[in-house]
C-alpha cells in the first residue's frame, strides 16, 4: 500500500538534519560552560604565567625596541646592568632583545607544533573509532607501531637532514607527536559513541561526520583541551632538547635552547646570565602550561 503525502512529510520531518548555526552554538554554549565550570586557581595560575611569557616575548620588543643581532664590539660578556638588564652575549648582543627573540620562536613551535598534533591525533582517533571494528584494528596496530618507535629519535633524525627554521620544526614536532592523543581520542569516542544521545541521533538518520564533530567533539572538549596543555609543554621541552643538541632554530635567529647551549659553552669563563635566564625562561614556561592542565584536570575529577 502507497505512503500518503501526509505520511511522506512526517517521515521526511524526523530526518535530522543539521539546523543553521547550530554546530556554532553548540561549540560556543560548551566553551563558555567549560570556562566557567572547570575554572581552578592552578588553571589561572598557569593560564597567567604563561599569558605573561607571551607578552614579553611579542610586547616586549614594542616597549624594549633594540635589535637583537645588534653586535657591540665594546661590550662582550657584561653582566646585566642598567643599559643591559640581562647582559650581553659573546658577540656583544643584548640579551634580553635575544630573549624576546628566542621566546617567539619557541612559543610559535610549541604552540603551532600542538596544534598539528592535536588535529592529527582527532582525525586519526576519530576516523579510528568511527570505521568498521577490521579497519580500527589494522589503524590500531598502525599506532602501536609508531608508539614503538622513540619519539626523541625520530626528531633528532629529521631535524638531522631538513632544513632547519621555525616553519620545518613545527611539522616535524607536530607530526611525530600526535599518536598518544590519537590513541585518546579513540578510546573515548567508542566510549562515547554507545551513549543515548549518539544512538538517538543515529536513529534520526544523522550522519557520522556530523556525530563525530557533533557529540563525540563536543563531549571529549575538557579531555581535548587538558591534553593540549600538556602537549605545548612537552613540544617546548623538545625543541629546547633539539636546540641544545645544534638541531633547533638556527643563528643568527634564537631560541630559549640555542640561547642556553651558548650559555653552556661559555660556562667555564663564568657568564651565568647567559645559562640562568634562558634556563629560567624554559622553566616558567613548562610549568606555565603543566600547572594550567595540572589545574584544569584537577577540577575535571573534581577535586
Amino acid at each position: 500500500m502507497s505512503s500518503s503525502p501526509t505520511d511522506m512529510n512526517v517521515n521526511n520531518s524526523l530526518v535530522a538534519r543539521p539546523i543553521p548555526g547550530m554546530f556554532t552554538r553548540l561549540w560556543t554554549d560548551s566553551l563558555r560552560h567549560w570556562v566557567g565550570q572547570y575554572s581552578h586557581p592552578m588553571t589561572w595560575t598557569g593560564l597567567g604565567l604563561f599569558v605573561f611569557l607571551m607578552l614579553f616575548s611579542w610586547l616586549g620588543p614594542v616597549l624594549y625596541p633594540v635589535s637583537p643581532l645588534a653586535i657591540h664590539a665594546n661590550h662582550l660578556l657584561l653582566a646585566p646592568s642598567w643599559q643591559f638588564p640581562f647582559g650581553t652575549d659573546n658577540l656583544g648582543r643584548n640579551l634580553l632583545a635575544r630573549m624576546m627573540d628566542g621566546g617567539q620562536a619557541t612559543l610559535e613551535v610549541g604552540l603551532l607544533g600542538a596544534l598539528i598534533a592535536i588535529s592529527l591525533g582527532i582525525i586519526y582517533g576519530m576516523i579510528a573509532a568511527m570505521s568498521p571494528r577490521w579497519l580500527d584494528k589494522v589503524l590500531m596496530r598502525l599506532l602501536d607501531a609508531l608508539l614503538a618507535l622513540p619519539a626523541i629519535v625520530l626528531m633528532i633524525f629529521f631535524a638531522a637532514i631538513i632544513p632547519l627554521n621555525a616553519l620545518s620544526l613545527i611539522l616535524v614536532l607536530g607530526c611525530l607527536s600526535w599518536p598518544g592523543l590519537a590513541r585518546i581520542v579513540r578510546n573515548e569516542a567508542l566510549a562515547y559513541k554507545e551513549k543515548d544521545y549518539v544512538l538517538a541521533a543515529r536513529q534520526f538518520g544523522a550522519s557520522t561526520f556530523y556525530i563525530a564533530r557533533t557529540h563525540l567533539l563536543r563531549s571529549m572538549l575538557p579531555i581535548l583541551i587538558v591534553n593540549a596543555t600538556f602537549m605545548v609543554a612537552d613540544l617546548i621541552l623538545a625543541l629546547s632538547g633539539l636546540s641544545f643538541l645544534g638541531l633547533g632554530i638556527q643563528p643568527p635567529h634564537a631560541s630559549w635552547g640555542g640561547l642556553l647551549n651558548d650559555g653552556l659553552q661559555l660556562v667555564i669563563i663564568g657568564p651565568w646570565w647567559m645559562i640562568v635566564f634562558p634556563g629560567v625562561a624554559i622553566f616558567l614556561a613548562i610549568v606555565a602550561m603543566n600547572v594550567l592542565g595540572q589545574g584544569l584536570l584537577a577540577r575535571l575529577e573534581g577535586r
